[in-house]
């Protein structure tokens, strides 16, 4: 009944969606660059991971363990700023939410990869070597395609999670999403408008990757057959 009767939507439509339409971009700008790099970063971890190289292995391990252990809301913290003010940089909260988002995300891809990886049947290994390939040369031609579909499910789930971490970037001043919806809520008094209004917006973006990855999956599926 209160959508019926005390919900105001003249405000939502006039004043809050276009400024949540236009702080969307911030969000899903800082979304993709974070998923892209800790990707990248994911990667490059699990497989020092599973190095033959004691000490890139160990660097692996040490990262993914502090990654994983210190919550995201403080990494970010200490980007903006903890490293802001040991080192008298002036960095911007959207640069710091990126490479937060993207470090910590690293951390958890790292372990899916690795976990894919090692999944696979180490005769397929043993036989690359056998025929003259180089460890990275199976790695490349050999395992790693192998591990695309066992990679999705779980890295669906990551990056999802990865889009709904941007709201975090709300506590180090990005006027992303969250942090537009947190002032228009304090200056027209509409707090339940608001932020289920934006709790839409994040539930659009997610269900939009969710109906992408899915179409990836059952593609990757159907070639797998």
């Amino acid at each position: 009944m209160y959508f019926l009767v005390g919900w105001d939507w003249q405000f939502v439509i006039e004043r809050l969606f276009p400024k949540l339409l236009s702080a969307s971009v911030i969000t899903i700008e800082i979304a993709i660059l974070s998923i892209i790099f800790g990707t990248i970063i994911g990667f490059i971890i699990a497989l020092m991971k599973i190095s033959h190289v004691s000490v890139l292995r160990i660097f692996g391990q040490l990262y993914t363990w502090v990654f994983r252990g210190i919550p995201l809301i403080v990494q970010l913290f200490i980007i903006y700023f903890g490293v802001s003010a040991a080192f008298a940089i002036n960095l911007e909260a959207k640069t710091a939410a990126i490479v937060g988002i993207s470090l910590c995300g690293g951390g958890y891809i790292a372990e899916i990869v690795r976990a894919a990886i090692l999944s696979i049947d180490k005769g397929q290994m043993e036989a690359a070597l056998s025929l003259g390939m180089t460890r990275s040369q199976a790695l490349r031609r050999i395992i790693i395609p192998q591990t695309y579909l066992r990679l999705l499910p779980p890295m669906s789930n990551e990056y999802i999670n990865l889009v709904k971490d941007t709201a975090l970037a709300s506590t180090i001043t990005l006027a992303e999403m969250l942090r537009v919806a947190q002032t228009v809520a304090t200056n027209a008094f509409k707090p339940f408008e608001a932020f289920i209004t934006v709790g839409a917006f994040y539930l659009f973006i997610t269900t939009v990757l969710t109906l992408i990855f899915g179409a990836l999956e059952r593609k990757l599926g159907a070639r797998g057959k």
